[in-house]
């Protein structure tokens, strides 16, 4: 007996020797083809344990896939990807605090589908013998059809109909007497395979309704004034939209987080300054009347080891809406990553809400990893969303906690389907503008597909002293918590606040695109008590106005009758300057700070061609531009995208992440969709 508890006793000090000392287990590997070697961009990797789904991603441009904290002991690893065999390998041991390695290569399934054979199944009143019928619609026959979906193919049969997201409708059969066929295997519901975003029909995604900024001559509005802003939801949810074979709603293009998305090699920030600005005047590639000016703006970078200890509040949606894999089980997949970025002496705290908020994890230390794990692990979906109750106890857990001249955050992720007690968008806003002046600040992680509430997620971001990221996989995952972790959760600079004043002497009018949501009144600038962006750690800012730089130019744009009772032009009074083109101008306060500081500086009247520009500023001008193609802007002179990607190709660079590569491609999908639409909108 004493032999047994003596050996118990060294069990139990080697597990807990040394319980501060960060442990990390990580999965990753390549999928190939196993003929020629090439590599499977976008197949799916998904892990399981004891039959559960755990965990999913997709592999890369380069074909990788990366899990960070896969569960530890035996799991199966399926890999699938269309027009492949998939791949199961099961009881693969996943040992704590080390790194595992598993490759794949795929054999092409030689079973690909040719034809779509749908049958009618018929239950007659007295089942005496059962009849069916059939129609065949052959590969040649789907080729010359003007849609490609399987939903849509099957109501070209006779007596066959269906509505948008509805199931097939079989003439002369009553409810639940239909069963259909795809490819041999009975299918219930709509007959588009189930993946994530038909699961969740009807589509009740929400977006803010964004109106274009409109030209402003610059003797009538020489300021231009907005909130700074560096989130890049909208980026990842266009590209999630488009991989699914969709057009993104306009009003989900934010043109100016699709620009934020991508890394720029823009000036660091000189001497104590926080901010580094590079400006570039240049022709507009979209429309040869106009010009382009390029802002770009890059914050201090510094080493987050040394900045200030963390608070940290998860404030996780676990209502019955986030049961889906790309849901909670995601959620509990990011906070994972992002602890493995925290030092041993920051707080994590689990707030959740379903149709009560509760506390699932009072604040701990980093330290304590396996306690913070076990507390993800054991959270389950269910329930309606009382999303404003889960706000009020997360920011009570992080001012029970708050650190001074540290870093107070909330984090709060959910699909923002928001259904009991305060829901509205404008109770909502006032809800977190009363939190704002706590010192705490937000991080709102989107996730999910169907139900999406995007409109609610930016006003909990953009009024809450915080930044928004909408996470689709576990790259994007990856990619916001561990690659940006210091932009994403430590703040430099609150209400930072941009100004330009154009010089009407050499300037007549402009558009900033983008920004709609975060426009602000000229007065504003100067005012401490009106609310701005935040920036974090190494973040970087682009803006972007399209000028024009003489009156002709603007006669098919603007229009507005001479002035009776003073001067139409004020340009008399700066014609001897004409080497500036611009001022530009920045207000922002520290983190812990109530009074702003202002920085200015000069943008020379040089105009530079494109061949002139580097890779980073014709990349962040081709962004723009797919934005417009997509948002179908006011300004394009031509709606095709050949140009777009072909500039876009050209100033790829680099690209080590592959997230440019990335981006070309999505552009030529969304070509691809825009053409077969306006081809089957001829048809009919």
């Amino acid at each position: 007996m004493m032999t047994f508890i003596q050996t118990l006793f060294v069990v139990a000090t080697m597990l807990f020797a040394n319980p501060t000392k960060p442990v990390v287990n990580n999965l990753s590997g390549k999928v190939t083809d196993s003929k020629s070697g090439e590599v499977l961009i976008f197949a799916t990797v998904k892990v399981f344990q004891a039959g559960k789904f755990i965990q999913g991603t997709e592999t890369d441009i380069d074909g990788n896939y990366f899990f960070s904290a896969p569960p530890v002991g035996l799991i199966d690893i399926e890999v699938q990807y269309v027009g492949y065999e998939a791949i199961m390998i099961k009881n693969f041991e996943i040992k704590l605090g080390k790194d595992h390695r598993l490759d794949f290569k795929m054999n092409i399934d030689n079973n690909i589908l040719n034809e779509v054979q749908i049958v009618a199944y018929k239950v007659p009143l007295v089942e005496i013998d059962n009849t069916s019928q059939g129609t065949t619609i052959t590969a040649e026959k789907i080729r010359t059809l003007p849609t490609k979906s399987v939903d849509a193919i099957t109501t070209t049969v006779a007596g066959v109909s269906s509505s948008t997201g509805a199931e097939i409708s079989v003439r002369g059969s009553r409810s639940n007497e239909t069963v259909y066929f795809l490819d041999g295997v009975r299918v219930n519901g709509n007959l588009i395979p189930q993946s994530e975003i038909s699961n969740n029909t009807p589509n009740t995604e929400s977006y803010a309704k964004i109106n274009e900024n409109q030209f402003k001559f610059v003797t009538d509005e020489p300021l231009s004034t907005f909130a700074l802003d560096v989130d890049r939801a909208a980026y990842s949810n266009v590209r999630r939209m488009l991989n699914y074979g969709q057009l993104p709603p306009a009003d989900a293009v934010r043109i100016e987080e699709m620009i934020n998305y991508f890394q720029y090699n823009y000036p660091a920030p000189k001497d104590k300054d926080i901010i580094g600005v590079t400006t570039n005047f240049t022709d507009c590639p979209w429309n040869k009347e106009l010009k382009l000016l390029h802002v770009g703006v890059q914050s201090k970078k510094m080493d987050v080891k040394k900045m200030p200890l963390s608070n940290i509040v998860f404030l996780i949606d676990v209502s019955g809406s986030m049961s889906d894999d790309n849901k909670l089980p995601l959620v509990i997949a990011s906070c994972k990553i992002l602890l493995e970025q925290l030092r041993p002496d920051d707080k994590v705290a689990i707030v959740t809400y379903a149709g009560h908020a509760g506390v699932a994890l009072q604040s701990t230390k980093a330290s304590e990893k396996a306690k913070i794990i076990a507390a993800l692990d054991g959270l389950e979906s269910g329930g309606s969303t009382a999303g404003a109750q889960g706000i009020i106890t997360a920011y009570q857990i992080a001012k029970e906690n708050f650190i001074t001249k540290g870093n107070n955050r909330v984090i709060l992720a959910t699909d923002g389907d928001f259904n009991v007690g305060i829901s509205d968008n404008q109770s909502l806003e006032k809800l977190i503008e009363e939190k704002r002046s706590t010192g705490i600040f937000l991080s709102v992680l989107g996730y999910g597909m169907g139900n999406y509430q995007d409109d609610k997620m930016q006003i909990l971001a953009d009024k809450g002293n915080g930044n928004h990221a909408y996470i689709d996989n576990m790259q994007e995952a990856n990619k916001v918590l561990h690659n940006e972790f210091g932009g994403t959760m430590y703040t430099i600079a609150k209400d930072v606040k941009f100004q330009i004043e154009f010089n009407p002497a050499t300037v007549s009018y402009y558009r900033l695109v983008g920004y709609e949501n975060r426009m602000l009144n000229k007065e504003d600038f100067n005012n401490d008590a009106k609310d701005g962006g935040e920036l974090g750690l190494g973040h970087q800012m682009t803006a972007i106005y399209e000028i024009g730089t003489t009156a002709s130019a603007a006669d098919g744009m603007l229009s507005v009758d001479p002035l009776k009772y003073q001067s139409n032009s004020n340009k008399d009074k700066n014609l001897g300057n004409l080497d500036e083109l611009a001022t530009i101008k920045f207000r922002y306060k520290e983190p812990d700070a109530d009074k702003s500081k202002k920085w200015e500086q000069v943008i020379k009247n040089t105009l530079v061609s494109q061949s002139e520009l580097n890779d980073d500023v014709r990349f962040a001008i081709a962004v723009a531009y797919g934005g417009l193609l997509l948002r179908d802007g006011q300004t394009l002179s031509s709606k095709s995208f050949a140009p777009m990607i072909d500039m876009a190709t050209a100033a790829k660079g680099k690209d080590d992440d592959g997230y440019r590569t990335e981006f070309i491609k999505l552009m030529r999908v969304a070509d691809g969709i825009k053409s077969n639409t306006l081809s089957a909108s001829i048809h009919d």
